[in-house]
Order: C-alpha cells, then sequence, then structure tokens
C-alpha cells in the first residue's frame, strides 16, 4: 500500500497544513515559500501517476487517494485566495483601484462546483461499471495544468505584488475556469446515454 506513488500523494496531504500557515505569516518570504511548496505538490500530482503507470504500481488504495489529494488542495488554496485582501485592491500607477470581490469568488465557486459534479459523476458510472467512459481526458489535464499555474500565481502574489501579476494569475484563473466548464461537458456527455436509460 505505501509504494513511491502513495507515499507522493501522501507528501501532497502533508504540505496542506504548511501552505496554509505560510500563507498567514506576516513576512515577506512566506508566499514565496508556500507557492513553492504547492508548486512541488502539483509536480507530484503528476509524478506519483506516471511511476504508478510506468512501475505497474497501482493501488485501490492510490486510485482513492490521489484525487482527493487533489481536490482537496485545490478546494483549499481555492478558499485561500478568495479571501485574500490583496485581491480587493490592485495598485496601477500609483492609483490604488478596488476589484470587486466576485471577480475571484465567481471562477473558483466554478472551479469547486465542477468538482463536485465531475466527482459525483464518476461515482455513479463507476456503480454502474462505466468508469472508463469519464476517465481523465486530455482536456481535463490541460484544465488541471491551467488551474495549477493560476494558483501557484496567486499564492506567490501578496500585497507587495506588481498588479501585472495579479492580473496574469486572474486571467489564468479565468481560462482554467472556462477549461472547468468544458471539461465537465464532455464528461457529462459521455455519460449522458446512460442517465437517460
Amino acid at each position: 500500500m505505501f509504494n513511491l506513488p502513495n507515499v507522493l500523494t501522501i507528501i501532497r496531504i502533508v504540505a496542506i497544513p504548511f501552505i496554509l500557515v505560510l500563507y498567514y505569516l506576516p513576512t515577506g518570504w512566506a508566499h514565496p515559500i508556500a507557492a513553492l511548496i504547492f508548486l512541488l505538490a502539483c509536480v507530484t500530482d503528476w509524478l506519483d501517476g506516471y511511476l504508478a503507470r510506468a512501475l505497474n504500481l497501482t493501488t485501490p488504495f492510490g486510485a482513492f487517494l490521489d484525487p482527493v489529494a487533489d481536490k482537496v488542495m485545490v478546494c483549499i488554496v481555492l478558499i485561500l485566495v478568495v479571501g485574500a485582501p490583496q485581491f480587493q485592491f490592485i495598485s496601477i500607477n500609483q492609483a490604488v483601484h478596488t476589484i470587486p470581490a466576485a471577480a475571484i469568488t465567481i471562477p473558483a465557486a466554478i472551479i469547486v462546483s465542477r468538482e463536485i459534479v465531475v466527482s459525483a459523476l464518476r461515482e455513479w458510472m463507476a456503480e454502474i461499471g462505466q468508469r472508463t467512459s469519464v476517465a481523465v481526458s486530455r482536456l481535463g489535464k490541460v484544465k488541471t495544468a491551467m488551474q495549477m499555474a493560476a494558483l501557484t500565481i496567486l499564492v506567490f502574489c501578496d500585497g507587495a505584488t506588481p498588479a501585472a501579476l495579479i492580473l496574469i494569475g486572474y486571467v489564468f484563473l479565468y481560462v482554467a475556469a472556462f477549461l472547468t466548464i468544458w471539461s465537465m461537458l464532455v464528461y457529462l456527455r459521455a455519460a449522458w446515454p446512460m442517465m437517460r436509460a
């Protein structure tokens, strides 16, 4: 059960409280370190799957724990950035501009909602023996990569971050939200014949 891919997944879960603590530390180096830990955790997400397939180390425990670790980490980090004060005001040309809270809350809500819908869909499809019909697609992998890039940038940002970098994080997050909806529709379309039956 505790093979290398599963250990990497567990490390990803263990990293979550460190990201949380660092994010709230009132020091200039805390956010960059939190972003680095998050980025390394994202790398383990790819690495554990690759090793499990390459070394034939797939296990039922790993198949359960890997998506749980991903979703918990993403949801917690989304909660962090939604509540962060640095995303409410952006300084451009020495003028402070107020950013509506919805600007970051809406894509975060879309991403979390999609994860719930797709998780429920996969559970139902597994019950009727059609789990492979909603297996992770290439589009889902692109969505995940964009999501992880957006969240790495946003975790890195603090009150002293240039507005341009924050806006890049916003753009990436909106692209991830769009891909999230698209990939969900692809999964629902694949499952629709079984739903109608």
